[in-house]
């Protein structure tokens, strides 16, 4: 399988001590499989993105173990890797495309300018063929006349061309995992859908496995094999696309599930929602992160974080309460 994350832990340091972001997640994906990582803000899944790429701040603390099947007899642990042997992973066999690609570009370079630069930086080949391979990327990812487009600016290009300039980034190289981190957040629903369907059709092409990741439940039931719930930097849920949709066992991914209008939502009713706030990674309480807030509760819920254990075949979840009917 492509990769593996173990308890991957990620601390920063603040004025009242470490800070954590992400606390002991473990997850997989097999090749060709698609991820999808799903939470509110802050819920640590940018930051565990961040960390499978080594693109976290140096005062970072990350902890556990990456093991990334690179070329070899045996995967290699991405946190061991020194710079260099990092370097040159990362954009060719893994690549990601970030939140938002105003930011993400350079505005005062050429888009054509920088994915070719992507190219030249982990292939051996000339200028010219260098600008080849960009204009193919830029054609693959459905981008008319891509030969001219390529000599736009990023303030030149429609917010979905932008993003389409990402994902040609991200796949010029033709890497084995792809990172998605809320590629369509910024889209109005059409081009949304657009972009989700390119990403569809790109995993199919190049045989692509995916993270993708998203706060927008309906996205990611579009893309995903299997989803995992984060919380507050915590793993709570983890099974495949449908147990998830049609069977939740975590409370949060329940709230979740019932915050979510359908057709089938009553028009003349409220929409549920989850009561409270998302605790801050510095007061996080004693056991389960989502105890205040939770109408499941039970006491031994906010004594210690309960462990992630398998409810059903291939369905995992951290709850006290689950843990006592499955136990």
């Amino acid at each position: 399988m492509p990769i593996q994350v173990r308890n991957l832990s990620v601390r920063f340091p603040s004025p009242s001590g470490q800070v954590t972001a992400v606390s002991d997640i473990s997850f997989e994906l097999q090749r060709g499989e698609v991820l999808g990582l799903v939470g509110e803000s802050g819920s640590g899944k940018s930051v565990t993105s961040l960390a499978i790429m080594r693109l976290l701040s140096p005062e970072a603390s990350v902890g556990g173990e990456i093991s990334f099947a690179a070329n070899g007899p045996a995967p290699v642990n991405l946190l061991a890797l020194d710079a260099e042997s990092m370097r040159r992973l990362r954009g060719s066999r893994i690549a990601m495309i970030f939140q938002e690609p105003m930011t993400a570009l350079n505005p005062v370079m050429r888009v054509g300018e920088q994915i070719a630069e992507a190219v030249r930086a982990h292939n051996e080949v000339s200028k010219k063929e260098a600008w080849s391979r960009t204009v193919e990327a830029l054609r693959e990812v459905g981008i008319g006349g891509p030969d001219r487009r390529a000599r736009d600016y990023p303030h030149q290009l429609s917010g979905g061309m932008r993003q389409r300039v990402m994902i040609a980034m991200a796949i010029v190289n033709r890497p084995e995992l792809l990172i998605a981190d809320e590629p369509t957040t910024a889209l109005d629903v059409t081009i949304q859908a657009q972009i989700l369907e390119l990403l569809g059709e790109l995993r199919q092409r190049f045989g692509l496995t995916m993270l993708f990741i998203s706060h927008d439940l309906a996205v990611v039931s579009q893309v995903a094999d299997r989803v995992a719930v984060m919380y507050a930097g915590s793993l709570v849920e983890l099974a495949s696309r449908g147990e998830i949709f049609r069977n939740p066992a975590h409370p949060y991914t329940r709230g979740l599930l019932a915050a979510a209008p359908t057709l089938r939502t009553a028009r003349d009713r409220p929409l549920q929602t989850i009561d409270g706030m998302v605790p801050a990674p510095n007061h996080l309480p004693a056991g389960c992160p989502f105890e205040p807030r939770c109408g499941y509760r039970i006491p031994g819920c906010g004594e210690a974080l309960p462990p992630l254990i398998e409810v059903a075949s291939g369905h995992w979840a951290r709850c006290p309460v689950v843990n006592q009917k499955h136990a």
